[in-house]
Formats: structure tokens, sequence, C-alpha cells
């Protein structure tokens, strides 16, 4: 990648166990300051001490209709969670192109995300303080005194505080472990999934705030293409959400196996456009994917464009939004879980196939037939499964809705339904579990020549390789490539096979500075690598690995190339704790999470008994 990078190259000094003492007690201190503002001004709300928190709630009520504590937190929360994400993927390609950071206030994205992160917290202290002193909604709950909570408000908060506590549990994570730079290390799917779920807690907020009133005021009133575009944004920011454990695909450099790619596109298309469906009714899936475009469209424009760092790939979802749609049309009879799963089955195979072709249009690392059929059927399974929660979510989203509104059901979730839903979600955590485990065998080793293209500082290479035993290479590996990252840019360059075992670059390859440059191979549960060369790291400390005009080097477990800054020498009795606590603090907020989800659905108004989970298709279309 060219042009001027924000950040210096790395140089093998930057902090590799955690941030400096003084950055840290800086940092907590301005979170402390942060949060006591908002307590405050939650404080002086209540008693009446200040007046332009009612007023603002006001406005925001009387251009919305709906009422002013769903109204302003969810304005707050959708302009947080776009900045927090806008963020995260700066904050990505950043590690990605420069390493390690300075330290936790040198890089700019992280300001982003606190902000993005904060807001979304604060959207959920807003509901709550707007809420009055009476129960808002039927779904409310009482936290004591003249305090209540609806559950969406509460949700929000949950996620962003959850979130939050990432930051200062990942630097406690870097001093004891190292830096693992992977977007999958515990503390950092905490800062991810904490913000990502508080977009569900939007979607219940917004369902309570119609629920309220009594109806959907901005769908009723004559601005439709306001109401669209709101609704868009908003469930195409759900689908963000849970694309975004997608992100070292979207970038070209997994550190897992190449399937979990389909697989986890699967995985959010099935549950968000399922739930949008259900949620919005006729058109949902569709404007899911109009919002998931604009959002990430948006995203790639200022992390590649602007910024000039290297670009995020994302997926298109498309098709999988029309097969959706055109199963709902048809849907008369089935409960909603049912119809998702089924909805499930068509997006897990031409859903599936549709984002192959389009992975050899516009993905860093185009899926190859080695996958099939591994893929295929973990890509069935997990839409399938996935299409049964997304149908629990959404029917739970709209249980409480008033009688009709665009998306109602004629009944409550049902046990079964429940019980499906379940069983879908314990699928999806095995197929996941299932796919992820690597192995460090493979070939033995790589002989490589470097012939120089750029001499001199910024000294560039072109190579021929040979892989021993020149059989041990599948003729169509799910990937092998030269990854060069961390010098002020990043470089993926797939290999052209030249014979049995012989592979050359195509594209000039750095090798100086702060470049680590890696050859990789993944095929099966193997994820092997050879380093071409990598600087010497005295914050680690590493010696520097040289770029020789030939060498012969052993292949070794990936892990260790490209994370090299771990610790290895931790107490395995200290890592089980420490996987266990962030296991433990996500169970919470996920058991929270379902809980929330089968309040509302039990908050909506008494149905007719005769039709306890049949989706009338009526009112679905």
């Amino acid at each position: 990648m060219g042009g001027v990078t924000l950040l210096a190259q790395a140089s093998g000094s930057e902090p590799a166990g955690g941030a400096a003492a003084a950055e840290a007690i800086g940092a907590t201190l301005g979170a402390l300051v942060v949060t006591t503002v908002i307590v405050l001004v939650i404080a002086a709300h209540r008693s009446r001490r200040i007046s332009w928190l009612h007023h603002l709630a006001r406005f925001a009520e009387r251009q919305t209709g709906l009422p002013g504590w769903a109204a302003l937190p969810s304005a707050v929360m959708g302009g947080a969670l776009l900045t927090a994400a806008l963020g995260m993927y700066w904050d990505i390609s950043l590690h990605i192109d420069n390493g390690r950071d300075d330290g936790p206030l040198a890089n700019p994205a992280h300001y982003l995300i606190l902000v993005g992160l904060y807001g979304s917290l604060l959207a959920g202290a807003l509901s709550i303080a707007l809420a009055g002193r009476e129960r808002p909604c039927r779904t409310a709950i009482h936290l004591g005194g003249d305090w209540w909570a609806p559950v969406g408000g509460l949700m929000i908060a949950a996620c962003g505080a959850f979130a939050l506590a990432g930051f200062p549990l990942d630097d406690l994570w870097h001093r004891i472990f190292g830096q693992d730079v992977t977007l999958w290390g515990p503390t950092h799917l905490m800062l991810i999934g904490g913000g990502s779920l508080a977009v569900l807690g939007g979607m219940v907020l917004l369902a309570e705030g119609i629920t309220a009133v009594g109806r959907d005021p901005e769908r009723d009133s004559h601005l439709l293409v306001i109401y669209h575009l709101r609704r868009g944004l908003l469930v195409g920011g759900f689908l963000v959400a849970l694309s975004t454990f997608q992100g070292e695909f979207d970038f070209g450099v997994p550190q897992f196996r190449l399937v979990l790619h389909p697989l986890l596109i699967m995985l959010a298309a099935s549950i968000g456009l399922v739930a949008a469906r259900i949620y919005l009714g006729r058109g949902g899936a569709l404007l899911a994917v109009f919002g998931f475009i604009a959002i990430r469209g948006l995203i790639a424009v200022m992390v590649g464009g602007v910024w000039d760092q290297t670009l995020p790939h994302f997926p298109l979802y498309l098709v999988e939004a029309l097969l959706v749609e055109l199963v709902f049309l048809r849907s008369a009879g089935r409960s909603p879980v049912a119809t998702g799963a089924l909805a499930g089955v068509l997006i897990g195979t031409i859903g599936l196939a549709a984002e192959w072709g389009w992975s050899h249009v516009w993905m860093p690392i185009p899926w190859p037939t080695a996958l099939l059929p591994e893929a295929a059927v973990a890509g069935l399974a997990s839409a399938v499964a996935g299409g049964a929660v997304g149908g629990f979510i959404g029917a739970a989203l709209i249980g409480s809705l008033p009688t009709g509104a665009p998306a109602a059901l004629p009944a409550r979730l049902g046990p079964v339904d429940r019980r499906a839903a379940l069983l879908g979600a314990v699928a999806l955590v095995a197929v996941l579990a299932w796919n992820v485990p690597l192995a460090g065998d493979g070939p033995r080793s790589a002989t490589i020549a470097l012939r120089d293209i750029a001499p001199g500082p910024d000294r560039t290479v072109a190579a021929a390789i040979r892989i021993e035993p020149p059989g041990a290479v599948d003729e169509d590996p799910e990937f092998l490539n030269v990854t060069a990252w961390q010098g002020g840019g990043s470089v993926l360059d797939p290999l052209e096979r030249t014979g049995p075992g012989e592979y050359r670059t195509t594209e000039p390859i750095p090798v100086s500075g702060g470049w680590k440059a890696t050859l990789r191979l993944q095929q099966g549960s193997s994820l092997v690598a050879v380093p071409i060369f990598q600087p010497e790291d005295r914050a680690i400390p590493a010696p520097e690995t040289p770029a020789s005009a030939t060498f012969t080097r052993s292949f070794q477990p990936d892990i260790s190339v490209l994370q090299r800054e771990r610790k290895l020498d931790v107490a395995p009795a200290l890592s089980a704790i420490a996987y266990l606590t962030v296991l433990a603090i996500a169970l919470s907020l996920f058991a929270l999470i379902a809980w929330s989800l089968l309040r509302v659905d039990a908050g909506g108004p008494k149905r007719r008994a005769g039709s306890r989970t049949a989706l009338s298709g009526a009112e679905l279309v």
C-alpha cells in the first residue's frame, strides 16, 4: 500500500506488554471524569436542577413522534456506534500497517472507539434517566424507588459497560500475556462484541417506544423516505455488528482457518436478515443490506481513501436478502423460528454460492475449491441454525408491538420456538468450535531465493520458493501467500505455482525497516508459516530474521510467527483463570440479553389462544 501513513513505522521500541504506567493512569482518570460528569448530569436532571436535557428529549420526541426516553437515546446511540465502528476498522488497519502503538493515547482511532463506546453507555443511561418516575412502558424494569428502566436502555447501557471494561482488561491482558495481534483476542472480542450487541438494545428500545405510543408514528407519517432511511440504518447497523467478527478476513490477514470466513458470513446473514425481515416486515431484509452497504461503504472510503490505510473489504449479502424476502412471502402457518430456519437453508446454499462468487470479485483471499465440501456443510449448518436464532430475535423484538403494526405476530413465541432457537445457538457455538482449532503440521521447510527489485533502505525483493517435501502442499490449498505488514502498509501476494512444490512471488515484497514478511500456508486444519524478514524488536526482545539472498527455514505454527510478541512462559493455571474470567463476563451479558428478549416478547398484549406461534401471511407481508 502506498501513500503517507498516519503513524510512524514500527521501530521495535513500542511497548509490548501493556501501556506505560503514566498513560494508563491518565486514561483511567479521564474515564473517571467522563463517568462523573454523566452521573452528575443525570442526577441534576432527576432533581430538576437542569432543564436542558428535558428540552432535548422533547425536541427529539417532536421530530420522531416517539417518547423522549426512546427518541433521544436512539439518536445518541446511532451516532456513537457509527463513530465506534469507524474507529474500530481504522484501528485494525493502523495495526496491520504500522504494528504496535507507542501507547493507547498515541493511536487516533482509539479516541473514536472510546467516544463511541462511552456514547453508547450514555445512550443507555439517558434512556433510564428520561423514563420518568412512573413506568414508561409495559416492559420497563423497576430498579427501585422511582427509577424505571426500559429494557432496551438497560441492554444498551450493559453492552456499553461491557465493551468499555475491555479497555483496562486489554491492557492487563497484554501485561500478562504480551501483545496478541489478532482480532479474536478475548478482550478484543469484549470491545467488539459489547459495541455490536448494543445495536440489538437499540432495536428493543425502538420497539418499546412504539409500544408506548400504540403505533409507529414515523411509518404513519408522510416522510416515508426518512422512515426507511432510519430503519435501514438501524437494522443495517445490526448486520454490520454481526459482521465485525469477520474483520481479519476483510483485511486479508486471517489467523484462523479460511473456512471460518464463509461460516461467519452465513451466520451474520441468517441472523441479521431474518431478524430484520420480521422486525420491519416486507422489505426489511433489503433495508438491512442498504444500511449495511451505506455504513461499510462509508468506513471503506474513510479508512482506505481519506486515511490511506489498508482497505477493509466486506460481503455483499444482497442475494441472501432476496432469498429471505422470498421465503417470508410464503410463510403463512409457520412459526418465525421455523421460517427463519427455512430461509437459512436457502442462505446456506444459494446465498453461499453468491458470496463465493463475490469473494473472487472483491475479497483479499478468494475462496478456492479446496474449501469444498467443508465450507458447504459448515455454511449450511450455521445458516440454518442462525436463521432459527434470527427468527427468535425478530419475533421477540416485536412481541410487544401493538396490533396492526406492520410486522406484528399474532402470538408470542411458544416453548417449541424457544427450544429450537436455543438448539440453534448451541449448534452455532459447536460449528464455530469445531473449525477454530489449528494444527501445526505441514511441510518440513522452504528454501527461498531472493532477487532485489529495489535495493537500499527501502529494499523490495522477488522470491523463488521451493517447499520440501514437494508433495506436502496440495495443488489447491486454502491459501498460500506471502504476507508483508506493519512496515507502513500491507502487501498480500498469492503465489504463482511454477512446478511441484515450487512457487514465485508476483509483486515486490518489502524486507526492510519495520516490515514483517512471511510465507503462509493454510490447508486442512494446518496453518503454518516461514519468516522471510522480521526486524529486530528490542521490546520483546527478539533478534532480526534477515532476508538473505538464499536461505532454508523450517515451517512453524503461524501463530508463533505472526504473534511473536506473545509471552510463551505464562503459567497454564493463570491462562485458564484469565480465559474463564472473560468467558464468565461474556456469558453474563448473553444471559442478560436473552432474558431481555424474553421479557420484551412476554410484555406484548394477549392474543387469541388458537394461534400461539403461527405467522399470518397477511401480517408478515
